[in-house]
């Protein structure tokens, strides 16, 4: 995704250019003065800067001539003036503008305008890029996470915790995504990394292996082990350790749990030497880890250890505008998997799956997806190919949407699937729709849709 500075003090003009450039697929991060807009500057790499020539504090051309003094190199710059100011623009292209527009002016040429300069810039602009800025622009292999506004929250923050946290917890129900949303930050962490992530579900492993489990052994450590082997820990140096279910530890596990997280160290059974390991640990649970320490069967300095970040997955029923989205993405890998052409749901399905309140969460979601694939022979799935008739449904009428609310899931989710099929081309899904390219703007708006869903 293109990163876009904005400097414009008009906040009329500031929002319109703002909902249109993140329409047209740009993470934009918009200033009103020339002093934040030159901390911004300074501090990250940007792609191209949109910048106004009058500003409340300085003006965009003595912001260009400091930036182009103090820096080793900037990113294009594309001047928006008034017709008065045309000449100050021409001496700005002279001193390396790239481009200018003059007010008033179509938002569309701006576009245009901005897409021709970012394809201009050298793909070795952005090798010296931070760990953090990478993670913060790179896009994730998978796509995003859902559509639903507390999953945007997540991934909001998901991008600055993977380059900056060591210790994350993930809390949720059973089957809502907490592996997922691991696998994110991990991918996040490492975009361009061969780095391994190591999943360890800590209520599925006995007791008497989980030590050995995850921390190694030696050769003739006891009675079986007859080779050295790794543990879990070791498995992970250089990338990211997932502990699902952590609360599941036993007290003494808990505490050898604490000395590895504090030392960064494991020591294998049988071993008499402290290996390093250099990881990011991401925890997660179902339960409630703040009642489990007051009832004294979680250690609280653990707690703390494991809770420097705390994400919490919101059950399915939390985010009814992610079901849809998760159905189609689903039956678009179901189509992979068995080798056969794409299902889709009809208004039935969309319906019953919208009442369902689902209490397996995104994995009850799948299985339900699968099974109807793998029963039916038609290519249409109906809401009895996912609810039997002679099942015991546990749909309930209150929590069927409003006619209002499933036409303007529907129409949202038509408009995600074209502007799709149209690589985010907004003037060609405006036109599939028979539509004008400001209507789409404006539903995308209301439906909170950016081109790179």
């Amino acid at each position: 995704m293109p990163s876009l500075c904005l400097i414009e003090d008009d906040p009329i003009m500031g929002e319109s250019l703002s909902d249109r450039f993140q329409l047209e697929g740009f993470d934009l991060d918009w200033h009103t003065t020339a002093a934040s807009a030159a901390t911004a500057l300074r501090a990250r790499r940007f792609d191209a800067v949109i910048s106004d020539v009058r500003l409340p504090d300085a003006s965009g051309a003595d912001l260009f001539a400091d930036l182009r003094r103090d820096m080793e190199s900037i990113p294009p710059f594309v001047f928006v003036t008034g017709y008065g100011s045309v000449e100050t623009a021409v001496t700005l292209l002279k001193q390396g503008a790239a481009d200018y527009v003059t007010k008033p002016f179509d938002i569309t040429l701006l576009v245009d305008k901005v897409r021709q300069v970012v394809r201009e810039v050298p793909s070795h602009a952005l090798a010296n890029d931070t760990a953090e800025e990478s993670a913060t622009k790179g896009q994730v292999a998978g796509g995003r996470l859902g559509i639903s506004q507390a999953i945007r929250a997540l991934e909001q923050q998901a991008p600055r915790i993977a380059a900056r946290a060591r210790t994350v917890l993930i809390t949720g129900e059973s089957g809502s995504g907490k592996e997922v949303l691991a696998r994110h930050l991990h991918e996040l962490a490492h975009p361009q990394e061969d780095a391994p992530f190591v999943a360890v579900n800590c209520g599925a492993i006995p007791e008497t292996l989980m030590e050995a489990e995850l921390f190694g052994h030696e050769r003739g450590a006891f009675t079986g082990a007859d080779r050295l082997r790794k543990g879990h820990f070791e498995q992970a140096r250089g990338g990211t350790l997932f502990l699902d279910e952590v609360a599941e530890l036993t007290p003494a596990l808990q505490v050898k749990l604490l000395r590895a997280l504090q030392d960064r160290r494991v020591r294998r059974l049988g071993g008499d030497v402290e290996i390093d390991v250099d990881l990011r640990l991401i925890c997660a649970t179902h339960r409630d880890l703040h009642a489990l320490v007051q009832a004294g069967r979680f250690r609280e300095d653990l707690y703390y250890r494991v809770n420097v970040v705390h994400l919490r997955v919101p059950p399915l029923r939390e985010r009814a505008a992610d079901i849809t989205w998760l159905a189609d993405r689903m039956l678009d890998q179901l189509a992979t998997s068995l080798a056969e052409s794409r299902r889709s749901l009809a208004p039935s399905a969309r319906a019953a799956l919208l009442a369902h309140p689902w209490p397996g969460n995104v994995r009850e979601l799948q299985n339900r997806l699968e099974r109807a694939c793998v029963m039916t022979a038609h290519t249409t799935l109906t809401a009895c190919d996912l609810f039997e008739p002679d099942q015991e449904t546990t749909s309930r009428t209150e929590d069927l949407p409003s006619l209002e609310a499933f036409v303007a899931e529907a129409e949202a989710s038509y408009l995600r699937a074209v502007l799709s099929r149209c690589e985010g081309r907004v003037g060609q899904t405006a036109a599939l729709l028979s539509i004008s390219r400001k209507t789409l703007w404006e539903k995308s708006r209301r439906y909170g849709l950016r081109t790179q869903d």
